[in-house]
Protein backbone atom coordinates (compact mmCIF):
# COMPACT_ATOMS: atom_id res chain seq x y z
CA UNK A 1 0.00 0.00 0.00
CA UNK A 2 2.75 1.92 0.76
CA UNK A 3 4.43 2.12 -2.68
CA UNK A 4 0.60 2.51 -4.12
CA UNK A 5 0.58 5.67 -2.68
CA UNK A 6 3.91 7.02 -3.14
CA UNK A 7 3.16 6.02 -7.21
CA UNK A 8 -0.37 8.15 -6.68
CA UNK A 9 1.85 10.95 -5.49
CA UNK A 10 3.92 11.26 -7.97
CA UNK A 11 1.52 10.73 -10.37
CA UNK A 12 -0.43 13.94 -8.97
CA UNK A 13 2.95 15.98 -8.53
CA UNK A 14 2.93 19.21 -10.94
CA UNK A 15 6.19 19.51 -12.16
CA UNK A 16 8.16 22.84 -12.48
CA UNK A 17 8.15 23.58 -16.14
CA UNK A 18 4.15 23.08 -15.53
CA UNK A 19 4.30 25.58 -12.59
CA UNK A 20 5.95 28.06 -14.37
CA UNK A 21 3.56 27.41 -17.60
CA UNK A 22 0.69 28.11 -15.21
CA UNK A 23 2.04 31.37 -13.57
CA UNK A 24 3.06 29.48 -10.62
CA UNK A 25 6.57 30.94 -10.23
CA UNK A 26 7.29 29.87 -6.49
CA UNK A 27 5.96 26.82 -4.23
CA UNK A 28 2.77 27.19 -2.41
CA UNK A 29 3.61 24.71 0.16
CA UNK A 30 7.07 26.59 1.46
CA UNK A 31 5.51 30.32 1.05
CA UNK A 32 1.89 29.64 1.94
CA UNK A 33 0.69 31.81 -0.61
CA UNK A 34 0.68 32.87 -4.72
CA UNK A 35 2.84 35.65 -5.85
CA UNK A 36 1.90 36.39 -9.21
CA UNK A 37 2.14 39.72 -8.65
CA UNK A 38 5.89 41.08 -10.55
CA UNK A 39 8.40 41.71 -7.63
CA UNK A 40 8.57 46.09 -8.09
CA UNK A 41 4.74 45.81 -8.28
CA UNK A 42 4.65 44.41 -5.10
CA UNK A 43 7.38 46.64 -3.47
CA UNK A 44 5.65 49.61 -4.30
CA UNK A 45 2.38 48.50 -3.60
CA UNK A 46 3.77 48.18 0.50
CA UNK A 47 5.82 51.34 -0.30
CA UNK A 48 2.22 53.04 -0.97
CA UNK A 49 -0.04 51.55 1.90
CA UNK A 50 2.81 52.85 4.54
CA UNK A 51 2.98 56.02 2.83
CA UNK A 52 -0.92 56.12 2.97
CA UNK A 53 -0.80 55.30 7.02
CA UNK A 54 1.64 57.94 7.51
CA UNK A 55 0.07 60.35 5.60
CA UNK A 56 -3.04 60.01 7.58
CA UNK A 57 -1.75 59.86 10.84
CA UNK A 58 -0.31 63.51 9.65
CA UNK A 59 -3.91 64.79 8.95
CA UNK A 60 -5.19 63.24 12.07
CA UNK A 61 -2.56 65.37 14.11
CA UNK A 62 -3.15 68.54 12.15
CA UNK A 63 -7.26 68.07 13.00
CA UNK A 64 -6.45 67.30 15.94
CA UNK A 65 -4.19 70.35 16.65
CA UNK A 66 -6.53 72.73 15.09
CA UNK A 67 -9.15 71.55 17.08
CA UNK A 68 -7.05 72.90 20.06
CA UNK A 69 -5.84 75.85 18.43
CA UNK A 70 -5.81 77.57 22.03
CA UNK A 71 -3.90 74.77 24.09
CA UNK A 72 -1.37 74.16 21.19
CA UNK A 73 -0.29 77.74 21.10
CA UNK A 74 -0.24 78.13 25.16
CA UNK A 75 2.00 74.93 24.91
CA UNK A 76 4.35 76.22 22.32
CA UNK A 77 4.92 79.91 23.99
CA UNK A 78 5.49 77.96 27.40
CA UNK A 79 8.49 76.14 25.89
CA UNK A 80 9.49 78.99 23.94
CA UNK A 81 9.65 80.95 27.46
CA UNK A 82 11.43 78.12 29.54
CA UNK A 83 14.04 77.65 26.84
CA UNK A 84 14.82 81.46 27.45
CA UNK A 85 14.64 81.50 30.71
CA UNK A 86 15.71 78.20 31.94
CA UNK A 87 19.83 79.12 31.58
CA UNK A 88 18.87 81.98 33.71
CA UNK A 89 16.88 80.13 36.89
CA UNK A 90 19.92 77.40 36.64
CA UNK A 91 22.46 79.96 37.08
CA UNK A 92 19.94 81.21 40.23
CA UNK A 93 18.92 78.08 41.44
CA UNK A 94 22.40 77.85 42.72
CA UNK A 95 22.24 80.80 45.10
CA UNK A 96 18.63 80.31 46.28
CA UNK A 97 15.53 77.89 45.79
CA UNK A 98 14.63 76.96 42.17
CA UNK A 99 10.94 78.51 43.25
CA UNK A 100 12.10 81.98 43.79
CA UNK A 101 14.62 81.51 41.33
CA UNK A 102 11.85 80.49 38.85
CA UNK A 103 9.86 83.75 40.21
CA UNK A 104 12.62 86.05 39.85
CA UNK A 105 13.19 84.84 36.31
CA UNK A 106 9.40 85.42 35.68
CA UNK A 107 9.19 88.81 36.72
CA UNK A 108 12.15 90.03 34.89
CA UNK A 109 11.26 88.91 31.64
CA UNK A 110 7.63 90.43 32.12
CA UNK A 111 9.78 93.86 33.50
CA UNK A 112 11.96 93.51 30.61
CA UNK A 113 9.03 93.11 27.92
CA UNK A 114 6.64 95.94 29.31
CA UNK A 115 9.38 98.00 29.45
CA UNK A 116 10.15 97.89 25.80
CA UNK A 117 6.68 98.41 25.30
CA UNK A 118 6.52 101.73 27.11
CA UNK A 119 9.63 102.81 25.35
CA UNK A 120 7.79 102.20 22.10
CA UNK A 121 4.94 104.06 23.11
CA UNK A 122 6.90 106.89 24.48
CA UNK A 123 8.96 107.37 21.21
CA UNK A 124 6.27 107.41 19.31
CA UNK A 125 4.31 109.89 21.82
CA UNK A 126 7.22 111.77 21.44
CA UNK A 127 7.50 112.15 17.91
CA UNK A 128 4.37 111.60 16.68
CA UNK A 129 3.62 115.93 15.86
CA UNK A 130 6.91 115.70 13.87
CA UNK A 131 6.49 112.21 12.27
CA UNK A 132 3.23 113.54 10.69
CA UNK A 133 4.22 116.64 9.38
CA UNK A 134 7.33 115.10 7.75
CA UNK A 135 5.13 112.44 6.73
CA UNK A 136 2.64 115.26 4.85
CA UNK A 137 6.12 117.04 3.08
CA UNK A 138 7.44 113.31 2.47
CA UNK A 139 3.62 112.60 0.51
CA UNK A 140 3.63 115.75 -1.32
CA UNK A 141 7.41 115.34 -2.25
CA UNK A 142 6.00 111.80 -3.96
CA UNK A 143 2.97 113.25 -5.58
CA UNK A 144 4.85 115.76 -6.92
CA UNK A 145 7.70 113.61 -8.48
CA UNK A 146 4.46 111.20 -9.73
CA UNK A 147 3.28 113.95 -11.78
CA UNK A 148 6.23 116.08 -13.16
CA UNK A 149 9.45 112.94 -12.37
CA UNK A 150 11.35 111.26 -15.43
CA UNK A 151 8.57 108.46 -15.01
CA UNK A 152 7.21 106.83 -18.30
CA UNK A 153 3.78 107.37 -16.65
CA UNK A 154 2.16 110.68 -14.79
CA UNK A 155 0.03 110.30 -11.99
CA UNK A 156 -2.34 113.74 -11.25
CA UNK A 157 -3.80 114.90 -8.12
CA UNK A 158 -6.99 114.78 -9.54
CA UNK A 159 -6.43 110.61 -9.74
CA UNK A 160 -5.15 110.66 -6.34
CA UNK A 161 -7.80 112.65 -4.83
CA UNK A 162 -10.52 110.54 -7.02
CA UNK A 163 -8.11 107.31 -5.84
CA UNK A 164 -9.30 108.81 -2.43
CA UNK A 165 -12.55 109.41 -2.52
CA UNK A 166 -13.09 105.88 -3.94
CA UNK A 167 -11.63 104.36 -1.14
CA UNK A 168 -13.87 106.36 1.37
CA UNK A 169 -17.19 104.26 -0.58
CA UNK A 170 -15.72 101.33 -0.71
CA UNK A 171 -15.45 102.07 3.29
CA UNK A 172 -19.01 103.04 3.92
CA UNK A 173 -20.33 100.31 1.15
CA UNK A 174 -18.62 97.60 3.72
CA UNK A 175 -18.99 98.89 7.37
CA UNK A 176 -21.12 96.10 8.45
CA UNK A 177 -18.43 93.63 7.18
CA UNK A 178 -15.37 95.43 8.66
CA UNK A 179 -17.35 96.13 12.05
CA UNK A 180 -17.93 92.65 12.19
CA UNK A 181 -14.18 91.47 11.42
CA UNK A 182 -13.20 93.98 14.07
CA UNK A 183 -15.35 92.10 16.07
CA UNK A 184 -13.53 88.88 15.25
CA UNK A 185 -10.56 90.59 15.65
CA UNK A 186 -11.66 91.64 19.37
CA UNK A 187 -12.25 87.92 20.17
CA UNK A 188 -9.08 87.15 18.95
CA UNK A 189 -7.00 89.48 20.78
CA UNK A 190 -9.03 88.06 23.73
CA UNK A 191 -8.36 84.76 22.74
CA UNK A 192 -4.44 85.58 22.40
CA UNK A 193 -4.43 86.94 26.11
CA UNK A 194 -6.02 83.69 27.46
CA UNK A 195 -3.45 81.42 25.49
CA UNK A 196 -0.91 84.17 27.06
CA UNK A 197 -2.04 83.46 30.32
CA UNK A 198 -1.73 79.47 29.85
CA UNK A 199 1.62 79.88 28.35
CA UNK A 200 2.93 81.87 31.88
CA UNK A 201 1.29 79.44 34.16
CA UNK A 202 2.63 76.12 32.05
CA UNK A 203 6.45 78.19 32.28
CA UNK A 204 6.12 78.26 35.43
CA UNK A 205 6.03 74.90 36.34
CA UNK A 206 7.94 73.83 33.36
CA UNK A 207 10.81 75.74 35.07
CA UNK A 208 9.90 74.42 38.00
CA UNK A 209 9.63 70.71 38.12
CA UNK A 210 10.28 70.36 34.53
CA UNK A 211 12.88 67.60 35.08
CA UNK A 212 10.31 66.20 37.76
CA UNK A 213 7.40 66.09 35.06
CA UNK A 214 10.23 64.42 32.49
CA UNK A 215 10.70 61.53 34.54
CA UNK A 216 7.20 61.11 35.61
CA UNK A 217 6.45 60.10 31.77
CA UNK A 218 9.39 58.16 31.27
CA UNK A 219 7.83 56.14 34.39
CA UNK A 220 5.23 55.39 32.55
CA UNK A 221 6.39 54.04 29.66
CA UNK A 222 7.80 49.94 29.34
CA UNK A 223 11.03 49.70 30.43
CA UNK A 224 12.54 48.82 27.14
CA UNK A 225 11.22 52.12 25.45
CA UNK A 226 12.45 54.57 27.93
CA UNK A 227 16.32 54.93 26.71
CA UNK A 228 14.54 55.47 23.01
CA UNK A 229 12.14 57.97 24.55
CA UNK A 230 15.22 59.75 26.56
CA UNK A 231 17.51 59.43 23.49
CA UNK A 232 14.23 61.59 21.23
CA UNK A 233 13.51 63.98 24.23
CA UNK A 234 17.38 65.31 24.65
CA UNK A 235 17.61 65.59 20.71
CA UNK A 236 14.17 67.10 20.60
CA UNK A 237 14.72 69.63 23.71
CA UNK A 238 18.44 70.54 22.76
CA UNK A 239 17.57 71.25 19.08
CA UNK A 240 14.35 73.35 19.91
CA UNK A 241 16.09 75.18 22.91
CA UNK A 242 19.36 75.80 20.90
CA UNK A 243 16.68 77.55 17.84
CA UNK A 244 14.68 79.31 20.22
CA UNK A 245 17.47 81.22 22.35
CA UNK A 246 20.12 81.52 19.30
CA UNK A 247 16.78 82.85 17.78
CA UNK A 248 16.09 85.43 20.49
CA UNK A 249 19.47 86.55 20.48
CA UNK A 250 20.08 87.10 16.97
CA UNK A 251 16.39 88.99 16.70
CA UNK A 252 17.93 91.22 19.45
CA UNK A 253 21.18 91.95 17.56
CA UNK A 254 19.01 92.44 15.22
CA UNK A 255 16.71 95.59 16.58
CA UNK A 256 19.95 96.97 17.86
CA UNK A 257 21.55 97.10 14.74
CA UNK A 258 18.60 98.58 13.03
CA UNK A 259 17.94 101.13 15.82
CA UNK A 260 21.87 102.47 15.46
CA UNK A 261 21.32 102.32 11.77
CA UNK A 262 18.12 104.50 11.33
CA UNK A 263 19.35 106.63 14.32
CA UNK A 264 22.28 107.70 12.42
CA UNK A 265 20.65 108.27 9.13
CA UNK A 266 17.88 110.55 11.00
CA UNK A 267 15.16 108.16 10.31
CA UNK A 268 11.45 109.18 12.84
CA UNK A 269 10.16 106.62 15.20
CA UNK A 270 13.78 104.68 15.47
CA UNK A 271 12.77 102.62 18.27
CA UNK A 272 9.79 101.50 17.05
CA UNK A 273 11.05 100.41 13.98
CA UNK A 274 13.54 98.50 15.62
CA UNK A 275 11.33 96.64 17.78
CA UNK A 276 9.38 95.87 14.30
CA UNK A 277 12.73 93.91 12.92
CA UNK A 278 13.32 92.29 16.17
CA UNK A 279 9.75 90.62 15.80
CA UNK A 280 10.29 90.10 11.84
CA UNK A 281 13.32 88.16 13.01
CA UNK A 282 10.96 85.32 14.47
CA UNK A 283 9.35 84.66 11.31
CA UNK A 284 11.94 83.18 8.73
CA UNK A 285 12.11 84.73 5.16
CA UNK A 286 9.04 86.83 5.75
CA UNK A 287 9.77 89.12 8.59
CA UNK A 288 12.66 90.69 7.70
CA UNK A 289 12.08 92.01 4.23
CA UNK A 290 8.19 93.20 5.70
CA UNK A 291 10.06 95.07 8.46
CA UNK A 292 12.41 96.39 5.99
CA UNK A 293 9.63 97.39 3.41
CA UNK A 294 7.84 99.60 6.39
CA UNK A 295 11.10 100.86 7.23
CA UNK A 296 12.16 102.29 4.24
CA UNK A 297 8.08 103.62 3.42
CA UNK A 298 9.02 105.60 6.68
CA UNK A 299 12.39 106.97 5.64
CA UNK A 300 10.94 107.80 2.00
CA UNK A 301 8.12 109.90 3.82
CA UNK A 302 10.25 111.85 6.16
CA UNK A 303 13.77 112.15 4.24
CA UNK A 304 13.14 111.58 0.61
CA UNK A 305 14.08 108.55 -1.71
CA UNK A 306 17.41 108.25 -0.63
CA UNK A 307 17.34 108.16 2.84
CA UNK A 308 15.09 104.97 1.95
CA UNK A 309 17.38 103.35 -0.13
CA UNK A 310 19.88 103.40 2.29
CA UNK A 311 17.54 102.48 4.55
CA UNK A 312 16.43 99.19 2.48
CA UNK A 313 20.42 97.98 1.90
CA UNK A 314 21.57 98.85 5.26
CA UNK A 315 18.52 96.44 6.62
CA UNK A 316 19.44 93.52 3.67
CA UNK A 317 23.15 93.88 4.90
CA UNK A 318 21.70 93.13 8.26
CA UNK A 319 20.10 90.41 7.04
CA UNK A 320 23.36 88.99 5.04
CA UNK A 321 24.95 89.46 8.33
CA UNK A 322 22.23 87.55 10.52
CA UNK A 323 22.32 84.92 7.70
CA UNK A 324 25.99 84.28 6.93
CA UNK A 325 28.26 84.81 10.69
CA UNK A 326 25.31 84.93 12.88
CA UNK A 327 23.11 82.12 13.10
CA UNK A 328 26.59 79.82 12.27
CA UNK A 329 28.42 81.67 15.31
CA UNK A 330 25.18 80.85 17.45
CA UNK A 331 23.09 78.47 16.64
CA UNK A 332 26.08 76.46 14.97
CA UNK A 333 24.90 72.82 14.21
CA UNK A 334 21.68 72.61 16.74
CA UNK A 335 19.38 73.08 13.70
CA UNK A 336 21.16 71.81 10.41
CA UNK A 337 18.62 72.60 7.68
CA UNK A 338 19.08 73.11 4.02
CA UNK A 339 17.66 77.05 3.37
CA UNK A 340 15.45 74.78 0.02
CA UNK A 341 13.64 72.70 3.48
CA UNK A 342 13.26 76.48 5.71
CA UNK A 343 11.46 77.96 2.41
CA UNK A 344 9.05 74.73 2.16
CA UNK A 345 8.34 74.21 5.63
CA UNK A 346 7.60 78.31 5.92
CA UNK A 347 5.58 78.00 2.67
CA UNK A 348 3.46 74.76 3.84
CA UNK A 349 3.31 76.30 7.76
CA UNK A 350 2.00 79.60 5.82
CA UNK A 351 -0.95 78.11 3.45
CA UNK A 352 -1.51 75.92 6.58
CA UNK A 353 -1.52 78.06 9.14
CA UNK A 354 -1.07 81.52 8.02
CA UNK A 355 1.66 83.81 10.09
CA UNK A 356 1.64 81.48 13.29
CA UNK A 357 2.62 78.32 11.07
CA UNK A 358 5.64 80.54 9.42
CA UNK A 359 6.80 80.87 12.87
CA UNK A 360 6.46 77.71 14.40
CA UNK A 361 7.32 75.70 11.16
CA UNK A 362 11.02 75.80 10.94
CA UNK A 363 11.47 75.04 14.69
CA UNK A 364 9.14 71.82 14.08
CA UNK A 365 10.91 70.56 11.04
CA UNK A 366 14.33 71.10 12.78
CA UNK A 367 13.14 69.44 16.10
CA UNK A 368 11.46 66.08 13.73
CA UNK A 369 14.96 65.91 11.98
CA UNK A 370 16.66 66.15 15.17
CA UNK A 371 14.88 63.22 16.52
CA UNK A 372 15.35 61.41 13.92
CA UNK A 373 18.62 61.71 13.03
CA UNK A 374 19.41 60.47 16.50
CA UNK A 375 16.95 57.37 16.47
CA UNK A 376 18.46 56.37 12.96
CA UNK A 377 21.25 53.99 11.76
CA UNK A 378 23.20 55.22 8.75
CA UNK A 379 24.35 53.23 6.47
CA UNK A 380 27.93 53.74 5.11
CA UNK A 381 28.18 56.94 2.56
CA UNK A 382 27.89 56.44 -1.15
CA UNK A 383 31.20 57.54 -3.24
CA UNK A 384 31.06 60.59 -5.51
CA UNK A 385 29.93 60.25 -9.34
CA UNK A 386 32.99 60.93 -10.62
CA UNK A 387 34.69 57.91 -8.07
CA UNK A 388 31.51 55.66 -9.36
CA UNK A 389 32.48 56.26 -12.91
CA UNK A 390 36.51 56.40 -12.64
CA UNK A 391 35.81 52.49 -10.89
CA UNK A 392 36.33 49.35 -13.39
CA UNK A 393 34.01 47.37 -11.04
CA UNK A 394 30.87 49.42 -11.99
CA UNK A 395 30.68 48.11 -15.56
CA UNK A 396 26.56 47.02 -16.55
CA UNK A 397 27.88 43.76 -16.42
CA UNK A 398 29.19 43.46 -13.18
CA UNK A 399 26.02 45.51 -11.59
CA UNK A 400 23.54 43.18 -14.09
CA UNK A 401 25.02 40.27 -11.64
CA UNK A 402 25.11 42.40 -8.96
CA UNK A 403 21.47 42.94 -9.10
CA UNK A 404 20.75 38.72 -10.00
CA UNK A 405 22.70 37.77 -6.92
CA UNK A 406 20.88 40.25 -4.40
CA UNK A 407 17.64 39.20 -5.96
CA UNK A 408 18.33 35.50 -5.70
CA UNK A 409 19.57 36.09 -2.08
CA UNK A 410 16.22 37.99 -1.27
CA UNK A 411 14.04 35.22 -2.68
CA UNK A 412 16.06 32.23 -0.96
CA UNK A 413 15.30 33.95 2.54
CA UNK A 414 11.41 34.81 1.03
CA UNK A 415 11.40 31.07 0.43
CA UNK A 416 12.74 29.28 3.20
CA UNK A 417 11.09 31.28 6.42
CA UNK A 418 10.40 28.15 8.54
CA UNK A 419 14.04 28.21 7.84
CA UNK A 420 14.99 31.25 9.32
CA UNK A 421 12.38 31.13 12.48
CA UNK A 422 14.13 27.75 13.16
CA UNK A 423 17.59 29.55 12.83
CA UNK A 424 19.42 30.90 16.34
CA UNK A 425 18.66 34.41 17.49
CA UNK A 426 22.05 36.03 18.77
CA UNK A 427 21.30 37.37 22.59
CA UNK A 428 23.25 40.91 21.94
CA UNK A 429 21.04 41.32 18.79
CA UNK A 430 17.53 40.54 20.60
CA UNK A 431 18.53 43.33 23.40
CA UNK A 432 19.27 45.63 20.53
CA UNK A 433 16.36 45.22 18.51
CA UNK A 434 14.22 45.90 22.10
CA UNK A 435 15.51 49.30 22.51
CA UNK A 436 19.43 48.87 23.02
CA UNK A 437 21.40 46.99 26.13
CA UNK A 438 20.86 47.35 29.13
CA UNK A 439 17.02 48.36 28.75
CA UNK A 440 14.90 45.70 28.21
CA UNK A 441 14.05 42.81 31.65
CA UNK A 442 16.67 41.31 32.79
Amino acid sequence: MGEAAGARSAAGAISPAARKVAGGRRNAAVTGHEETAPRWLRRSAGVSWRLLVVLAAVVVVFYATSRVTLLFVAVFLALVFTAVLRPLVDVMDRVMPRGLATALSLLAGILFFLGMLTYVGYSIATQWDNLSKQFATGINQITDYLESGSLPFTITNEQIAEWIDNGLKWVQEHAGDLASQAAASAGSVAVGFTALALAIFCTIFFLARGSSMWTWFLNQLPARNRETWMTAGAAGWYTFSGYTRGTVIIAFTDGILAFTLLTIMGVPLAAPLAVLVFIGAFIPLIGAPAAMVVAMIVALAANGLWSAVFVGVGIALIGQLEGHVLQPLIMGKQVSLHPVVVALAVTAGTLTAGILGAVISVPLVAVAWAVYSHLRTLDPPMDDGEDDAEDPRDAPGEDARGDSRDESRDERSVATPAAADSASVDPAVSRASDGGPGVGPS
